[in-house]
């Protein structure tokens, strides 16, 4: 149990610095004492649902990013498939390259509950410092993964800004492998406009290497394939 509270906690703590709160601010939101939300996040006191309720609320997130489980068992994805990529896991590590300031940008994508047939609750950290402290991003997306044999696409928002929602398409993710590449489409904000750029998703963290940033950025081959059909596709 403790070490639930100090997982629980250390995320409150890793959302109250990505909101720029000090613990008396995000304290006086919940009319605690200082004291108290810092027990709190060292895990010291075990958090009740209310005002586990009252955190989320303060912080502008959905209480289960505050809840924890272990990353890595037996999904209920895909229980029906023998071989798939998502199936033995909740958590994936994503890539892509942002050439406007060449550079790897690192997402986190945790699958929540069941919350319909083939769709399940979703939230992504985008471009996160480290994999430790994934909750302190630039920006988190929320919403639902869609999950059928021969495509997985997630939709989601953007926490902060609304009007942003991004669709991200995974192909044949009823095979088995470490890996698979998906397609992102959504709005830039640096400049304003309309997008689509390939992403890698693993099971683990990949090490970042030249040939990393070499594979996701746009090759020859998805040029050739852009001119023949007149879009971008990645498979």
């Amino acid at each position: 149990m403790n070490n639930i509270n100090q997982e629980v906690g250390k995320k409150i703590k890793n959302f109250r610095k990505w909101r720029g709160l000090t613990v008396q601010q995000l304290a006086d939101q919940i009319f605690k004492s200082k004291g108290t939300l810092s027990k709190y996040e060292s895990g010291d006191i075990t958090l009740d649902l209310v005002t586990l309720h009252q955190i989320a609320d303060a912080l502008n997130i959905q209480v289960e990013q505050l809840l924890y489980k272990e990353p890595r068992h037996a999904s209920p994805l895909m229980n029906t498939v023998q071989s798939s990529f998502f199936k033995n896991s909740t958590r994936f590590y994503s890539y892509f390259y942002d050439g406007r300031n060449n550079s790897l940008i690192r997402c986190v994508i945790d699958m929540m509950a069941q919350s319909d047939a083939n769709r399940y609750r979703t939230v992504m950290y985008m471009n996160v410092k480290d994999f430790e402290n994934y909750q302190e991003c630039e920006n988190m997306y929320w919403g639902h993964t869609e999950h059928y044999d021969t495509l997985t696409t997630l939709i989601l928002k953007n926490q902060a800004t609304p009007l942003e929602n991004l669709y991200i398409n995974i192909l044949a993710s009823f095979q088995e492998s470490e890996k698979k590449w998906g397609l992102m489409a959504g709005v830039s904000f640096r400049p304003f406009m309309p997008i689509a750029l390939k992403m890698l998703f693993s099971r683990t963290p990949m090490p970042e290497t030249p040939e990393l940033y070499n594979e996701l950025k746009i090759s020859k081959e998805d040029l050739r394939t852009l001119k023949i059909y007149n879009m971008l596709a990645v498979t």
